[in-house]
């Protein structure tokens, strides 16, 4: 019932994902009756795998986490995880408010042993193709042994999506070891000494993007005004390349031509590509979609779940947690 466009989005990404993937089965939580009537606009579903689970609250956009976490108990979101606790469900996505479905996961799924909090995680393209950027905005102010833990969770993800040996490094203003907060530094000499994890040292913001790094950890803060700045500028870059083939006769020409190129670099880079952000650290898989998603955008953060539960990335995590925390 979260994002910005409440459920009818949601639904269309749901149906299209059943006809892409023959053994998924998705269950929607939420006002029953609202999901069913957008459901009935579309033919030929197959009630089989798909499902309704009524809840009775939502949690908006603005709502404080607490408010959500002690004041609603049938929201859809408490709800949906709670399917995924009691193993009726193999992952949750959202749309909805961040700060709440952090929260409600935290309490309703806890945290893996040795892991202190969750760290959201996502995919970045650069020049060699993806990066794993942690964290995204679920913690704001981190210690080195906080950084050191995403470390960990974001070389066994990368692993999952089939990086062998992941270049993990730390997000800093230099490559040299004299630069950086202390948290940074700190973190710095615990990656050093971690046993067969790849540490590559410092990357700085513009190595991030020649892919000198397949997985990259920050705070919080930083990597939260990193991801959406990024994504930011390619919506602008892509404008503005659309409104310089539309100056004149023969930049409407040009553009024709390179129309085939441009619409492929145009998907390569569209964020509604990249969307959904992995909470790691939880027994349990939470994906986190954008709430600006549309249908399309929703369906990547679907398919990053599906990933997830086929590569059974918690009990990997707790696996590799054990050796190195």
């Amino acid at each position: 019932m979260g994002g910005d466009f409440g459920p009818r989005n949601i639904v269309q990404a749901s149906i299209a994902c059943l006809l892409a993937t023959p053994s998924l089965h998705l269950t929607l939580v939420g006002q029953a009756s609202l999901l069913e009537e957008l459901i009935a606009l579309h033919s030929g579903v197959d009630r089989s795998r798909l499902h309704v689970v009524h809840a009775s609250e939502i949690i908006t956009m603005d709502e404080r986490p607490s408010q959500a976490l002690r004041g609603k108990p049938d929201s859809s979101m408490r709800v949906a995880l709670g399917l995924l606790a009691d193993g009726k469900a193999h992952a949750c996505v959202s749309a909805g408010n961040t700060g709440a479905l952090m929260a409600l996961s935290r309490f309703v799924l806890k945290t893996l042993p040795g892991i202190d909090r969750p760290a959201m995680v996502a995919a970045i393209p650069t020049q060699r193709g993806y990066c794993q950027l942690l964290d995204l905005g679920a913690n704001v102010d981190c210690t080195a042994e906080h950084l050191y833990q995403f470390a960990v969770m974001g070389s066994v993800a990368a692993e999952a999506l089939g990086v062998v040996r992941p270049r993990v490094a730390l997000l800093n203003v230099g490559t040299e070891d004299i630069k950086g907060n202390q948290q940074v530094k700190l973190a710095a000499s615990l990656l050093q000494a971690a046993p067969g994890l790849n540490y590559i040292g410092f990357v700085e913001g513009d190595g991030l993007y020649r892919g000198e790094a397949d997985v990259v950890v920050c705070d919080g803060f930083v990597g939260n005004v990193l991801l959406k700045s990024s994504e930011g500028l390619a919506l602008m870059i892509g404008e503005r390349i659309e409104r310089l083939f539309r100056r004149n006769v023969l930049s409407r020409l040009a553009g024709l031509m390179a129309r085939p190129v441009l619409g492929r670099l145009k998907a390569d880079l569209a964020p509604a590509r990249h969307n959904g952000a992995s909470f790691l650290g939880l027994q349990g898989i939470v994906v986190k979609s954008h709430g600006s998603a549309d249908a399309h955008g929703f369906q990547s953060a679907i398919q990053r779940a599906l990933i997830e539960i086929q590569e059974n990335l918690p009990q990997r995590l707790r696996g590799r947690l054990e050796d190195l925390l």
